[in-house]
């Protein structure tokens, strides 16, 4: 036994010594080779030095991204960046921001993709992407990170004020988005400027792509939705992440649909493209605030889905869980109040219009909810209510902010009013919402 340790040490070792590391500076030259004095201009050209196992940092700075630098283009597809190459991480220097704008590409009839991430085990972190364009005035949409790849990690990426999807995952497994802000995303170009598919986050993965996650994100004036899962054939778990003001401007202008979180659903998608089983996503420990339409949506989904402890604060439905009747031919284009949902210790407060819609309650498992129990709901049940405080910075790890938005006070009748349902709390049950108090 110990031979067989000491030859992993040895493998193990000999592995981790071989593994490189290459710089990346807007100062750089791609006739460099990649060294901390000498680095390349691109991380095109990073990848072509670098190998699985290796790293590349990416120094801060302003990188203004030019036509000539496009990897690739496939059919109506521009990808500028594609990273192809399997096991590479692809890091923001420490301490340094690299800032990624995409101004000057205006691809003729073209979908632009900033970072097209078509390899395996690839991890990205810390970078900024702004000014991805639109130049197709049809149906269309570009993105700021497309997804095709598995076991890949997004991590710490800011993502704004381009007329592009912040992170649209449209293939593989086990991928992990985590920690990304996408803000202020707006198409005013395609289909009279109402920007109908710029959402903060998408995945709409195939039936066997599984196990992909968003945690910890936000995203907030988006034109469209802030997370949205139409015509995904598996499930996807979104976790801790919030959603405020989509469908609206910074200036509180009305652009497109404006969900907070919109959870399945497949549109007018025939019924011989439909996936089987349809699958069930999970929503949990969300908050959705301010959005324009629905905070938590079902979106005429053909199952039901799973929401647990999830906060909705004055958004126009706080909840809206329509279904659609039945996954066959007579049925799947049939609207009714959504069935097959498991809610649990959901909190919701002050919506414009409606706190709970399009539900037959008979029809799902439902504990422990705020519609459930006869409590009455008073602005004192919080520390705060400060909008401002859903922007404020990071922490340090990139962890959400933790401030009082929202969060119970110690004489609220919501805390302990939930109902244990797998995940840890403090006291005698779960809190209702996202925030468990820490008052034990």
């Amino acid at each position: 036994m110990r031979h067989k340790i000491l030859i992993l040490s040895i493998f193990l070792s000999s592995f981790f010594s071989f593994a490189k590391t290459y710089y990346v500076s807007p100062n750089g030259s791609d006739a460099n080779n990649g060294t901390l004095n000498h680095p390349v201009e691109t991380i095109k050209k990073a990848q072509e030095l670098a190998n699985s196992g290796d790293t590349v940092y990416i120094r801060g700075g302003v990188y203004t991204m030019k036509e000539e630098q496009i990897a690739r283009y496939n059919k109506m597809w521009a990808y500028v960046t594609d990273l192809h190459k399997n096991g590479i991480s692809y890091l923001a220097y420490p301490n340094e921001t690299p800032l990624f704008d995409y101004k000057n590409i205006k691809s003729e009839n073209k979908r632009i993709v900033a970072f097209c991430i078509s390899g395996d085990y690839i991890h990205v972190k810390g970078i900024e992407v702004i000014g991805v364009q639109v130049t197709i005035k049809s149906h269309t949409q570009s993105e700021c990170f497309e997804v095709r790849g598995n076991n890949n990690k997004l991590e710490n990426l800011q993502l704004h004020d381009n007329m592009a999807i912040g992170v649209y995952v449209i293939r593989g497994s086990n991928n992990l988005i985590l920690n990304c802000d996408a803000y202020s995303n707006w198409d005013s170009v395609s289909e009279g400027g109402k920007g109908g598919n710029t959402d903060g986050f998408g995945c709409h993965v195939q039936k066997n792509d599984v196990n992909n996650v968003f945690k910890g994100c936000r995203a907030w004036f988006n034109s469209d939705d802030g997370f949205d899962l139409i015509n995904c054939g598996s499930a996807v778990r979104i976790e801790n992440c919030w959603a405020f003001y989509n469908g609206y401007s910074s200036d509180l202008v009305s652009r497109a649909d404006g969900n907070g979180f919109k959870a399945g659903g497949f549109g007018k998608t025939g019924h011989d493209k439909l996936p089987n089983p349809i699958p069930s996503h999970t929503i949990q420990f969300c908050l959705a605030v301010g959005n324009k339409q629905s905070g938590f949506y079902a979106n005429h989904h053909l199952n039901g889905d799973n929401w647990y402890n999830n906060s909705a604060y004055r958004n126009r439905k706080n909840y809206n869980m329509l279904n659609r009747k039945a996954a066959n031919a007579a049925d799947y284009l049939t609207d009714v109040p959504g069935w097959n949902h498991v809610m649990s210790n959901n909190l919701g407060y002050k919506a414009t219009a409606d706190e709970l819609v399009e539900i037959d309650k008979s029809a799902c498992v439902l504990k422990n909810n705020y519609f459930d129990l006869n409590l009455k709901i008073k602005d004192s049940d919080f520390l705060s209510l400060d909008e401002s405080l859903l922007t404020a910075p990071r922490q340090a790890d990139g962890s959400l902010p933790e401030n009082n938005f929202f969060r119970l006070k110690s004489t609220s009748a919501l805390i302990d009013a939930g109902t244990h349902i797998g995940f840890p709390f403090k006291g005698a049950a779960p809190d209702l919402g996202c925030f468990e108090s820490d008052y034990y």
